[in-house]
């Protein structure tokens, strides 16, 4: 079956419910979800998004949360996206309240002009203004939209959707450079679908799935970065990918994240003895930002041989850990830890990518009609590592910004009259040899988390670059021969995104931020984008 629309979303987390809701009065919809719609990386986040929403409780600012953000960010954010982002977080938490999300309130008697919601402090920042919904703040946000976009009678979601690739004018040979719409893996009867548009969004999240350790749902295999390099858009700054400090270290519940909130809180990062690690790294100790978290939680498993370092909150009173993180309590519990009781042990793992495709203010591309929001879109915001919780924050505003100005040219963009040609799958068979995508994709992450992984060397990024210059050719081979399946466009857009990481880290000279390079220990502030842009178009 194929469809045609006014705008085709591909991804259904909180960037793409965002812009979907933001354009669907005046504009038919279609949102495309890998799996079930609630499968992405925002039904997972714990800690909440960041913003200044009333600054008379903590005498806050915006001027406070950009600062954090580019201290995080460790000297590359672009300003003007980091003012952009802050300055619009009011009106992001306030629709989204709107919506319906049910943040937490205070327990405590408020003044009249005081703001109701309690807040947490993460990791980089100086005020308390994470507002949560417990310990399950995408949950909550992400079954809040949802809700809102069933009810919402021009939007259509199409579960186990999953995108083949773009279709483009330049890759029909037809005048101009314009995006036109989507090849689409319909993965339940495994047919290929043609979805046209004058619009397409790419809300795709990150690509953290490249590596062996991820605490990232299955779905983030970068497959709208990889097909947005393919039709030709510039990617930038794929060298920064955050390792979230905390995750859980356990063979029965492998990397389950391990909220910054926990450590806002007042956990501490400590040693196997009990000995707390992070004041010998930096001065805000626990709260310092993630790559120094990391890197010193790295460094300590490396220094000592241990498996893991341990999180310990429970010098906290039992009940108030129960209540402000009870899924982390019992899905703690369930694997034998009683975190009100026992520290519990904890690995890094690849959490987030902070670039992606390049887009403007209004989340434009270099392909006219073709969006990029959220994780898989580099605006600027994140520089060399990302403030905890703005990213949920990004999704929001920019959704704003994308729906606002499609919503300005809707009435001006035709449908295209061109001739799209159907998927054509006839010269191609069933494959008889699955196994080699297993291996493959094995292969590839261990290369990443081995050799493209916290610390980096030149020497490691080479070995790499030789690895996944290996694997491209045989998935390439398997991908022209056999009829696509998920895994094999997952496999696909991995390789792709694999590359652009090493090549990205390959362009600068200098560590900073999450990249850090053995052979290049400073910054030496000559580059603030690696721009990478395929050569041709397949």
């Amino acid at each position: 079956m194929n469809y045609s629309t006014d705008c085709l979303i591909i991804g259904s987390g909180a960037a793409g419910l965002t812009l979907a809701l933001g354009i669907a009065d005046k504009a038919k919809v279609i949102v495309l979800s890998k799996k079930d719609v609630c499968a992405g990386s925002t039904n997972y986040a714990q800690g909440g998004i960041a913003g200044v929403y009333n600054i008379k409780d903590d005498q806050d600012s915006i001027e406070d949360h950009i600062r954090d953000t580019c201290i995080a960010g460790a000297g590359i954010c672009e300003e003007q996206a980091v003012r952009y982002v802050a300055e619009n977080a009011h009106n992001a938490i306030q629709w989204l309240i709107n919506m319906g999300v049910p943040f937490d309130l205070k327990e405590t008697e408020k003044l009249p002009e005081q703001s109701p919601y309690h807040l947490h402090r993460e990791g980089g920042h100086s005020h308390r203004r994470i507002f949560h919904a417990e310990d399950h703040t995408g949950q909550s946000i992400q079954e809040t939209l949802v809700k809102r976009a069933k009810e919402h009678k021009n939007i259509t979601i199409l579960e186990y959707r999953n995108a083949v690739d773009l279709i483009t004018t330049t890759k029909l040979d037809l005048p101009g450079n314009r995006v036109l719409g989507a090849y689409v893996l319909n993965s339940e009867n495994g047919k290929v679908e043609t979805i046209t548009a004058k619009f397409v969004a790419l809300c795709t999240g990150g690509a953290s799935k490249a590596y062996l350790y991820t605490c990232n749902p299955e779905v983030s295999s970068g497959d709208g970065i990889a097909m947005a390099w393919r039709a030709g858009c510039r990617i930038a700054n794929m060298e920064f990918n955050q390792f979230h400090p905390t995750t859980l270290y356990c063979d029965a519940d492998r990397n389950f994240l391990l909220t910054e909130a926990l450590r806002g809180e007042g956990a501490t990062l400590e040693r196997k003895d009990g000995s707390r690690f992070m004041p010998e790294y930096d001065e805000r100790g626990e709260l310092a930002p993630r790559d120094i978290v990391a890197r010193a939680i790295d460094h300590e498993m490396k220094k000592t041989g241990a498996d893991c370092m341990y999180l310990n909150i429970s010098h906290k009173p039992a009940e108030f850990v129960k209540k402000h993180f009870p899924t982390i309590y019992e899905r703690c519990l369930k694997v034998g830890i009683d975190i009100t009781k026992q520290p519990i042990p904890i690995v890094p793992a690849a959490h987030f990518s902070c670039g992606g495709i390049m887009v403007d203010s209004k989340a434009r591309t270099d392909i006219q009609g073709l969006y990029a929001l959220g994780e898989c879109a580099y605006t600027g915001l994140h520089g060399a590592n990302r403030l905890a919780s703005n990213s949920l924050l990004e999704c929001v505003v920019y959704g704003h910004a994308a729906a606002k100005n499609i919503l300005k040219h809707i009435d001006d963009i035709e449908s295209s009259n061109a001739t799209i040609p159907e998927w054509d799958d006839s010269q191609v068979t069933d494959s008889d040899e699955e196994v080699i995508i297993t291996h493959n994709w094995h292969e590839l992450r261990l290369t990443m988390w081995d050799y493209v992984g916290i610390v980096r060397t030149n020497k490691r990024l080479e070995r790499a670059m030789h690895r996944i210059e290996m694997l491209k050719k045989e998935v390439g081979e398997y991908y022209a021969n056999f009829k696509v399946s998920s895994n094999l466009l997952e496999l696909r857009n991995l390789l792709d995104v694999a590359e652009i990481i090493v090549r990205s880290a390959m362009l600068r000279h200098e560590s900073r931020g999450l990249h850090y390079n053995v052979d290049y220990p400073t910054s030496n502030n000559v580059l603030k984008l690696s721009i990478v842009k395929k050569n041709h178009n397949n």
